[in-house]
């Protein structure tokens, strides 16, 4: 597709700064660094053996670009530090590269969906100006511009055209925590972009690190596979010696040594054992050490069900905890987790937890004793709570780790779970927090002072509120996508105490809502379509209310809520089939033609 120089664009499509600038904005996401904060800087000995790495040098020479177009791709398996490598890579690569625009993005399993990264548009704001070649119109600008792939591709794509001289080095940190379609679909795009970096001249380099599986294939590209390089092996070693405090006598030697050995490449398990074999000698189990070691599973995954398994103090919390880290619908805050996992063990606990005597010391401690240490909290400026490695989550749902630990939980663990945390959603949101809050009858504009002072107390006195008023329909709806049935939620759900409270949290006033909303309207805005099912008046995803979008229907396509418009959709057909076959014998006619759903998604 050919690409409009600037000087051809129609001029209603241009864009003034304000504009360019929201576009920026709303590409950015709250956790857009939080994967690479989290990732530990590598240790002081390690790492540095990647600057003279065979691989790593030929990518970096100009001479090559042609051989390899910029393609360099590290894998190794689960654990074996390829995070902190990147993020190694990374830093050096801004230190060092003072020509160059460096971008890295650090992919999370449990991230945003609207993950992507800006950096090139923000090193170079000249290239802002390809948000005009998108074709928006200024006149018809929204703030609220819902991106796609597609159109981020595109963006990418002018970006990169219109480099000139400048050039980019990108590194993308665990690609495999993409779905495999995913996966391909992006080193396909990157491969296109090589071959249009190499064709024009443009200096464009990239460098994926993932595991080993899925397997892509590459035209053209470099390939560092961290097992057997003996720099990584090294990395093992200094960190062992640096970090494993257990003496310098004849036992500690053979306990390092054999350490090593059973490592088999993978830091984290390293970084696991040392932490316990450190604890170990400083409770004076020194005789013990090697005995501790050998009963230690050289397995990563069967150490992670060592860990779990090694006692069942505080289980019921334990469960709970990695419920919430598996399947809330994005990471929580430690105050949040805090405070679900604080209703499990007594309903007056809420109110009886003071926030101003509650450290923030007090909460990782708490978290720390409820996960077992297989969570941690990010180092970011909103810190969120995730497991300690992917490879734990892997370890839980992949491999089955819930079912082997606890089978008790049944094999529709995933279904339970989510119905289990709407329980507690629901459960907190049914706190009387007006009172103590002070929320007036009547909330104060969205915007206003008061709006805002009211937000931010609720927030800090009630910390998981936000996230139960937003997520208690998504989980409900994941717990009926499981075979739970939601009929009887539904039919006694307070909708009215739903709204206001929704109502409290919302920072724009035309995303509120009106006392008379509808559940099937806020369903469809929502893209609950597995509870518009349960809920049986999808017949009137037709009837316009006071809402922003009128009726449900055109709630769901303004929303791109693809699952609820689907189901309202559906529903308009079937009445339109029943209309036609009354109409056979003499009756009015719907007059409403929907068949054509492309209209109807182009609303």
């Amino acid at each position: 597709m050919p690409v409009p120089s600037h000087s051809q664009e129609p001029s209603q499509t241009r864009l003034n700064g304000e504009q360019r600038q929201n576009l920026l904005d709303s590409l950015r996401f709250s956790q857009i660094d939080a994967r690479q904060m989290t990732i530990k800087t590598a240790h002081a000995k390690t790492c540095r053996w990647l600057l003279k790495c065979k691989q790593y040098l030929n990518w970096l020479d100009a001479t090559k670009v042609g051989e390899h177009h910029g393609f360099l791709w590290i894998k190794g398996k689960a654990g074996t530090g390829k995070s902190t490598l990147m993020k190694f890579a990374s830093v050096n690569a801004r230190k060092t590269m003072k020509d160059h625009i460096v971008i890295s993005f650090f992919f999370n399993a449990r991230g945003e969906d609207e993950e992507k990264s800006t950096r090139l548009l923000e090193h170079l704001p000249a290239l802002q100006s390809v948000f005009s070649s998108l074709g928006l119109s200024s006149s018809g600008f929204s703030i609220d511009y819902q991106w796609n792939v597609e159109s981020l591709k595109t963006l990418l794509e002018r970006a990169i055209r219109a480099l000139g001289s400048s050039s980019v080095v990108c590194l993308i940190d665990a690609l495999d925590e993409c779905e495999e379609e995913q996966v391909r679909d992006m080193v396909q795009f990157f491969e296109h972009i090589g071959d249009l970096a190499v064709s024009n001249s443009i200096r464009f380099q990239v460098c994926f690190s993932s595991r080993h599986y899925p397997h892509v294939t590459i035209g053209n590209g470099l390939e560092l596979v961290l097992e057997g390089q003996e720099g990584h092996s090294q990395d093992i070693t200094n960190y062992v010696e640096t970090e494993l405090k257990i003496g310098k006598n004849k036992i500690a030697q053979q306990v390092r040594a054999e350490l090593q050995e059973k490592a088999s490449g993978i830091f984290m398990w390293v970084v696991l054992v040392v932490g316990m074999l450190n604890k170990e000698f400083d409770d004076g189990q020194v005789h013990a050490l090697r005995r501790k070691l050998k009963a230690i599973p050289g397995d990563l995954h069967k150490l992670f069900r060592d860990i779990l398994t090694r006692d069942s103090h505080n289980k019921e919390r334990l469960v709970l905890c990695i419920q919430w880290v598996l399947f809330a619908k994005q990471l929580l805050s430690p105050e949040q987790l805090h405070h679900a996992l604080l209703l499990s063990i007594d309903s007056d606990a809420i109110s009886e937890c003071d926030p101003e005597e509650t450290t923030k010391d007090d909460i990782k401690r708490f978290l720390l004793n409820s996960s077992k240490g297989l969570a941690k909290t990010t180092a970011s400026k909103e810190p969120r709570v995730q497991f300690i490695h992917e490879s734990v989550r892997d370890f839980l749902l992949k491999e089955n780790g819930l079912g082997k630990i606890w089978p008790e939980l049944g094999s529709n663990f995933q279904g339970q779970s989510h119905e289990r945390l709407k329980q507690y959603c629901l459960s907190y949101i049914r706190i009387d927090v007006a009172t103590p809050l002070k929320i007036p009858d009547d909330l104060p504009k969205a915007s206003s002072q008061p709006a805002a002072s009211l937000r931010k107390s609720a927030t800090q006195t009630y910390p998981f509120l936000e996230y139960a008023v937003h997520n208690v329909l998504y989980h409900a709806d994941a717990a009926e996508g499981g075979g739970i049935s939601q009929a009887d939620f539904l039919d006694s759900f307070s909708l009215p105490r739903w709204v206001k409270l929704d109502n409290l949290f919302e920072k724009h006033e035309v995303r509120r809502h009106t006392d008379s909303v509808s559940l099937l309207y806020m369903l469809a805005e929502l893209n609950m379509a597995n509870l518009i099912r349960v809920l049986g008046s999808v017949s009137r995803c037709m009837d316009v209310g006071a809402e922003r979008y009128g009726c449900p229907l055109f709630a769901a396509a303004a929303t791109s809520s693809e699952k609820a418009l689907e189901v309202c959709s559906e529903s308009i057909e079937v009445q339109q089939a029943d209309s036609s076959a009354v109409g056979a014998v003499g009756e009015p006619q719907s007059q409403l033609n929907l068949t054509d759903k492309g209209a109807v998604n182009g609303l």
